[in-house]
């Protein structure tokens, strides 16, 4: 028997096929419900391609910052080198450490500046997904009142 020869896709009487517009309510409900599974799960895979760029940005975002904060420590350890030296000697050496040390602060905050422009261009996670989900309950909607006009 073939899928279009089923007992469920035809008339009470066994006769012709069942149209879309003679089917069981019950069959309507399990279109339905198959339809509504496939919707879930292609808006999960959009889902997980939004996240995907946008932890993409974030993560570069995320290692500028770090890169800066490394640099923001050699700085704080050239400073501290720097008072040291400057305590001991009073020499012309402090300011050779002092200039080289704020050098490394002055590369730490172009970082950070650049990381955190990085992070800010990391699109929303769910953008796309919060989208299509209102055009898919706005769909459901215009079909549900198309449903309920009356025949004539």
């Amino acid at each position: 028997m073939t899928a279009d020869a089923s007992p469920a896709r035809r008339g009470a009487t066994g006769g012709e096929p069942l149209t879309r517009g003679d089917q069981s309510v019950g069959r309507l409900m399990t279109d339905l419900s198959d339809q509504l599974v496939r919707l879930i799960r292609d808006e999960l895979q959009l889902a997980k391609v939004d996240l995907a760029d946008s932890a993409r940005h974030a993560g570069l975002g995320i290692g500028m910052f770090g890169a800066a904060g490394i640099l923001a420590l050699f700085g704080l350890g050239g400073l501290i080198a720097t008072a040291m030296i400057a305590l001991a000697l009073v020499a012309p050496w402090w300011l050779a450490a002092l200039i080289i040390s704020l050098a490394v602060l002055v590369v730490a905050g172009i970082l950070a500046l650049i990381g955190r422009g990085q992070a800010l261009k990391a699109p929303p996670p769910a953008g796309q997904l919060i989208a299509s989900m209102k055009a898919d309950v706005d769909a459901v909607k215009e079909g549900r009142h198309h449903d309920d006009k009356p025949s004539k």
